[in-house]
């Protein structure tokens, strides 16, 4: 037997669902973008755009991506800027393609997020539990006896929550137990700076970028590779990538710096100890707490750079680690 409900019951419902999801006209405006994109080519027409030298491609560039003919191309940059995604200017006998200003933050979520999610995943062996438990419990251990005043369950609790956000996203499991040794040290050591008295303490600066695998990274070597000691770096992501980008790898390398490097969770402690907070342009957003420094560096971004576009990004950060060094190190 059917149960009558009030009308007003309903309308109550469907006002409580409406409040959870997305507006509809909102939704079918969204839908159209996504339909602009959802095909292979366009999504590599949207990449070389947002990555080219001064944001800007021609479409004498855009056509040799694929062996389609020139009307072909036309149609799909005509299907991006009819939707918005792009803006196009003639200089001469040529067109050139730029991201709408207002899209500039989306399309780089979606080239730095959706796109590498979706590489296919290859089967990789775990490690046996009880091999890493007992590795994790010597990581414990030496920490314990490097932070006595944390205590060792804190040390424990901060070495396995390091290896859970570490092993979400890592590609070579082979690596997990040193590499949260170091992220567990550094937590540790914000931890206790966050926790501490002011006193003289060297100066503490964090980058960050969504996925820490590019700007951040760069960024940071650079800070140590110009102060040493004198200035405690951090770098962090707020959704870290499983690996650093291959051609920063290999800038980093040049500087010393590329063992030591790999993306690593934004944690609270590390915003709290630090004194200057850097984001780099791509959208993160940090805790705020008083007294700090925040600036927002926007530089491009190394994974879609060339290389004469990353030689630029490179010169860029530091120029602009020059200037910062200047500020926070007088002497």
């Amino acid at each position: 037997m059917a149960t009558a409900t009030h009308p007003e019951h309903d309308s109550c419902v469907r006002t409580a669902l409406e409040a959870h999801t997305v507006d509809p006209a909102l939704a079918q405006r969204a839908a159209v973008l996504l339909k602009a994109v959802a095909d292979p080519l366009r999504l590599r027409m949207l990449a070389l755009i947002a990555s080219a030298p001064g944001g800007e491609a021609c479409v004498c560039d855009v056509s040799e991506l694929a062996e389609v003919s020139g009307p072909t191309v036309s149609h799909h940059l005509k299907t991006l800027r009819d939707v918005g995604l792009v803006t196009s200017e003639r200089r001469g006998t040529w067109i050139y393609y730029r991201i709408a200003p207002a899209f500039v933050p989306a399309v780089r979520a979606l080239l730095e997020t959706v796109v590498p999610a979706s590489a296919p995943q290859e089967p990789r062996p775990d490690l046996e539990l009880e091999s890493v438990d007992r590795a994790l419990g010597e990581v414990t251990g030496r920490l314990a006896g490097l932070f006595p005043d944390l205590g060792e369950r804190a040390v424990e609790r901060v070495v396995r929550e390091s290896y859970a956000s570490l092993a979400r996203r890592a590609t070579i499991r082979q690596h997990l137990v040193p590499l949260t040794r170091r992220f567990a040290h550094q937590r540790l050591a914000d931890l206790r700076k966050a926790d501490a008295p002011a006193g003289a303490h060297p100066p503490q600066v964090l980058f960050v970028c969504v996925q820490n695998a590019g700007r951040s990274q760069l960024a940071a070597a650079l800070v140590h590779q110009y102060a040493g000691d004198a200035v405690v770096v951090r770098s962090a992501g707020s959704m870290p990538a499983a690996d650093v980008h291959d051609s920063v790898r290999a800038r980093l390398d040049a500087m010393g710096a590329g063992e030591a490097a790999f993306p690593k969770p934004l944690t609270d402690d590390a915003v709290r100890a630090s004194d200057v907070v850097i984001t780099m342009g791509c959208g993160d957003v940090c805790p705020v707490y008083p007294g700090k420094r925040y600036e927002d560096w926007k530089v491009g971004d190394p994974a879609l750079a060339s290389a004469a576009g990353l030689d630029d990004i490179v010169a860029d950060i530091d120029a602009r680690v020059r200037a910062l060094l200047d500020e926070i190190l007088p002497a």
